[in-house]
């Protein structure tokens, strides 16, 4: 049986998603304005892109065994970047907006977790190297493997989601009536309630259904087919950035009749800098310097 044409598989598919979301997230960013919490849609949707392709060429081509192993590697390299790369979005606020206890709290509890995700995704990327090379099925290994991995990345989710949506309600509760930053944070809310949601949901989908696997990358039962469609839709998720970063972005005419844009970032941290006593100017500048 000769090697299936790239395009004849959900793996083109899903790297053509990957670069469409990359091209996205770069207009995205030019009329709003970069910053590390942009540049999140762009990375992971860039890995996506590579990680789909790599995959083809390790496991659907006749290459050489040690280029298809190299491939391998690679190819699991860029889905850890695509797949705990998401958690950074909510990360990339919490850090500069959280105080004290709550601050050493959370960067405990967010980097406990992403180092077994990398610890587990180096050994999952191991694994498949030395099952290539050797030709003996692991996949069984790999299951449990991808169980512990996605678990992790669901649980990271789920703390951050924690942090996040008590911060906001707190946020949305001090805001005065009248502040014209309350429905923004009602916004952010709302959003930050249904991507941290849908983010878990899928992390916690994908461990159900990858541990039922029985082929390596390939679609071959009905639970692999689950798999893919949750697989597919973590490649889509990108999308829900990008729209949340244009719907943040909002213009109001002041009494000078000047133009003001903000971002969630931005937002939060205003309100950290109200919330700590400082005067509207400071906090505001304040993304520009962390920047």
């Amino acid at each position: 049986m000769g090697v299936p044409a790239y395009f004849e598989l959900s793996w083109s598919i899903l790297s053509t998603i990957g670069l469409f979301l990359t091209v996205a997230g770069l207009w995205a960013t030019a009329i709003t304005r970069l910053s590390r919490l942009h540049l999140v849609p762009i990375i992971v949707s860039i890995a996506c892109s590579i990680a789909n392709g790599l995959c083809y060429f390790a496991f659907y081509t006749q290459n050489p065994i040690r280029q298809r192993a190299a491939a391998s590697v690679f190819a699991d390299t860029f889905w850890l970047v695509q797949e705990a790369g998401l958690s950074f979005y909510s990360y990339q606020i919490l850090v500069h907006t959280l105080k004290d206890r709550a601050f050493l709290i959370f960067r405990a509890i967010f980097w406990s977790l992403m180092t077994c995700i990398i610890a587990l995704r180096i050994t999952i990327a191991a694994t498949r190297a030395v099952e290539l090379a050797t030709n003996q099925p692991f996949q069984t290994r790999v299951d449990y493997l991808h169980l512990g991995y996605f678990t992790a990345i669901a649980l990271v989710e789920v703390s951050s989601a924690t942090f996040l949506i008590r911060l906001l309600r707190d946020a949305y509760g001090t805001s005065p009536w009248s502040s014209p930053t309350r429905g923004v944070f009602r916004h952010l809310l709302q959003s930050t309630e249904i991507r941290l949601a849908s983010l878990s949901c899928i992390g916690i989908l994908r461990a159900v259904t990858y541990s039922l696997q029985t082929t390596a990358q390939s679609a071959t039962t009905v639970a692999g087919e689950f798999d893919r469609f949750a697989y597919t839709l973590e490649c889509l998720f990108p999308t829900v950035m990008i729209i949340d970063i244009l719907a943040s972005k909002r213009f109001q005419l002041d009494g000078h009749s000047t133009l003001h844009c903000s971002d969630p970032l931005e937002e939060q941290q205003e309100w950290a800098g109200h919330r700590d006593g400082r005067s509207a100017p400071r906090a505001e500048m304040s993304p520009r310097s962390v920047w």
